[in-house]
């Protein structure tokens, strides 16, 4: 029986390829440009939440005039200051202001944002009567060696990129299935220790437990990385480019690490703590200067984006083993 002639996919002609790249690179500047500078041209408070503390006659006008920010903060009401500095340290409010006899009195947590923490500073001198000095406490202070936390901030995009890159080489490696899916959480591990090891033992800009920290950093690893193994695992290698561009360009910027996911305009935010770079970096503030307060939320959405991941990995595997429909079976010899 002659055998049915092969037909190849046609390559596109030379001009078109120049073409499309030509295309292509001005549209990928315009998405890198709007993901990195629109956030950042457009920081500004939204229901930032702010706590409130002190007898209800002496804290009601602090509480009116900070509502006339309108929508810039989010007022939680408290007794007393040790009420509010309880909540600072649970990471329910960024900083509170208390109404003492002598006038407001300013708590904040450099180690949650010291962005905010000046952004408070500077909101409540303002409402300061005569313009007098308000004592300010650091309930939580930053690391003596990232007192901006610019160190934390500039960690969050080599961790992206690491995980980008695991997940893209084990995939262009050829690597499928329980092979892959074991590749990817042994080179998480590895470069959770390493960067626990670069960030704690020897820069110094975290300060929790150690094993706890490279944990997240590692959680954080794995879920960038088997979800661009994943995407590749579906779709070829194009699945590796779309894992780059929203885990780089959309990830990174939306994180709010450098300031507050309420400083940034919404839904980036929002967007920003739904991906690893960004959930990682509210689970590494919390493991890492809070006792691991709120670190349910961004533990649970760093677990979801590893286990799909892992579990694209290896969907991925079992599709290519598949017969295609038609194929003929193995045939019986007589």
């Amino acid at each position: 029986m002659p055998t049915p002639p092969t037909t190849s996919t046609p390559t596109p002609a030379p001009g078109r390829r120049a073409l499309a790249v030509t295309l292509l690179v001005p549209v990928l500047a315009a998405l890198a440009l709007w993901a990195f500078a629109w956030p950042a041209a457009r920081t500004a408070p939204r229901d930032l939440p702010l706590g409130v503390a002190g007898t209800a006659t002496a804290a009601e006008p602090i509480a009116r005039q900070l509502a006339r920010h309108d929508g810039a903060f989010d007022i939680h009401r408290y007794a007393d200051e040790a009420a509010a500095r309880s909540a600072i340290e649970d990471r329910a409010v960024y900083g509170a202001v208390v109404a003492t006899q002598r006038g407001p009195k300013l708590l904040t947590a450099t180690a949650a944002s010291p962005v905010v923490a000046q952004l408070l500073g500077q909101a409540v001198q303002r409402q300061a009567p005569r313009g007098a000095p308000v004592p300010t406490v650091d309930v939580v202070p930053a690391p003596a060696a990232d007192p901006r936390g610019s160190a934390l901030g500039s960690s969050v995009l080599p961790m992206a990129i690491a995980g980008v890159a695991a997940g893209a080489l084990i995939a262009l490696r050829g690597l499928r299935g329980l092979r892959a899916a074991a590749a990817l959480v042994a080179t998480a591990v590895l470069v959770g220790a390493v960067a626990a090891a670069l960030t704690h033992s020897w820069l110094g800009i975290l300060t929790g437990d150690w094993r706890a920290e490279a944990g997240v950093l590692g959680l954080s690893t794995l879920a960038v990385s088997a979800a661009v193994a994943g995407f590749a695992a579906l779709f070829g290698p194009a699945g590796i480019g779309v894992g780059g561009l929203l885990m780089v360009l959309i990830g990174n910027p939306f994180s709010g690490v450098t300031s507050a996911p309420y400083l940034l305009p919404e839904p980036a935010g929002l967007l920003g703590q739904l991906l690893p770079p960004g959930a990682g970096g509210s689970l590494l503030r919390s493991v890492a200067f809070f006792d691991g307060a709120r670190a349910t939320a961004p533990a649970v959405t760093l677990g979801a984006w590893a286990a799909l991941g892992l579990a694209a990995v290896l969907l991925g595997a079992a599709v290519r083993k598949r017969p295609a429909p038609g194929a003929a079976g193995p045939t019986a010899v007589g």
